[in-house]
């Protein structure tokens, strides 16, 4: 049997997964078992932020596991304390705790929340309608796409949606109760919809007066995708609570929840935990990348991001299918008037591998160190795949 078929037989069919082995890969690329190249403008979903293979990222986890893997958080360890250091340092939060994933990085600042809500007896989160913020369950009900939440039964209480980029609806949606407004800063797999800066600046507003924690959800749009090390930076709107994930280790599981001293300081021992949540190995990880984007990867990524948006608008002038580009950095999507599946379908038969972010938005979340050949003979093959469609 084939590895595709003993993956029907033996995996949950959680995902709809295309018919490719992947076997390898080196920078953009990735290989699959009979040898065929993809340029790879997935990255494991905005996970692989420094590519494939990366010397430095491959040398610190060899070198790491060959240390210490993992000994839990009932003791300290460098590489865990090296990288909240680095994080704090060139940001404006104040404290950070680790886990394995965006959802958990959700669940973290959800609780968090409440915690400090409890203070005053304050529950309700607000949340934005078409935002996504996992699969678990107080992150898929805080996800404002009803379908995700389909057949689940009752969802997790106290959270309800407002309209993104809207001010008005979410001072109506705002009452007594509420204790954090969450939001993306960059709307992801509701359709790459970037924030206004002056919305998001009116919301910091509203929650000075108020007393209420403004969350961002920086799992996709966070770890340098936009061009700078937080998403935040780029609005100049800075969160009390942030989440991050995806990115940041390379392709380690790692999450991160970082907050303002106040809002951290709610959490006591006890309150909070994660086994495996900054483990030396996936810290080890995180120290590579953070150390690469400072070191001059943000300023690929803005270079670059510019040149990936005029070459989608090259193609938005040749192509009547799209109606629409936008994004920011390297975290763009373009929105076409028909399904973008069989592009998709047609774009990965040529050599490039897509995503789409709903049922007419093709996604475009490459490795950080994607260059101008890159973009190029991506667009090239979008070029064909959608002509051909």
């Amino acid at each position: 049997m084939t590895t595709a078929e003993l993956g029907e037989k033996y995996i949950m069919h959680t995902y709809n997964r295309f018919p490719i082995t992947l076997a390898a890969g080196r920078g953009m690329y990735v290989y699959d078992e009979h040898g065929k190249e993809y340029l790879d403008f997935v990255a494991g979903i905005a996970v692989n932020s420094l590519g494939h293979n990366h010397p430095k990222l491959v040398k610190a986890i060899t070198e790491q596991a060959a240390r210490l893997i993992h000994v839990s958080n009932l003791y300290w360890t460098d590489p865990q304390v090296s990288l909240a250091q680095k994080l704090v340092e060139n940001g404006e939060l104040d404290k950070v705790f680790f886990c394995n994933s965006g959802a958990e990085s959700i669940e973290g600042a959800l609780k968090l929340a409440r915690r400090y809500g409890s203070k005053t007896g304050r529950q309700e989160i607000i949340t934005m309608n078409h935002s996504f913020h996992g699969r678990t369950f107080a992150a898929v009900t805080a996800t404002g796409q009803s379908h995700y939440q389909e057949h689940f039964g009752d969802m997790f209480p106290h959270i309800k949606y407002a309209d993104f980029n809207d001010i008005d609806s979410l001072k109506a949606a705002v009452t007594d109760n509420t204790c954090a407004i969450l939001m993306e800063p960059v709307q992801g797999e509701g359709g790459i919809h970037p924030a206004d800066t002056e919305y998001l600046k009116a919301v910091r507003k509203l929650c000075d007066e108020k007393d209420i924690l403004l969350m961002f959800d920086e799992v996709q749009c966070g770890v340098g995708r936009l061009g700078t090390l937080f998403a935040y930076q780029t609005f100049g709107v800075v969160p009390d609570v942030m989440s991050m994930a995806k990115g940041i280790a390379g392709g380690i599981p790692c999450g991160v929840v970082m907050a303002k001293q106040r809002v951290a300081d709610v959490f006591k021992a006890g309150d909070h935990a994660s086994t495996f949540g900054g483990n030396p190995l996936a810290t080890a990880a995180g120290n590579v990348v953070v150390d690469e984007l400072l070191g001059g990867l943000l300023d690929n990524v803005k270079t670059n991001g510019k040149y990936l948006t005029e070459k989608l608008n090259e193609l938005k002038a040749k192509h009547d299918c799209i109606l629409d580009v936008r994004g920011i950095g390297f975290m763009q999507g373009i929105e076409l008037n028909k399904p973008v599946a069989p592009v998709i379908a047609t774009a990965i038969d040529n050599g490039l591998l897509l995503v789409n972010a709903g049922s007419s938005i093709i996604r475009f979340v490459p490795s950080l160190i994607a260059g101008k050949e890159d973009i190029d003979k991506a667009m090239d093959i979008l070029d064909i795949a959608l002509s051909q469609n």
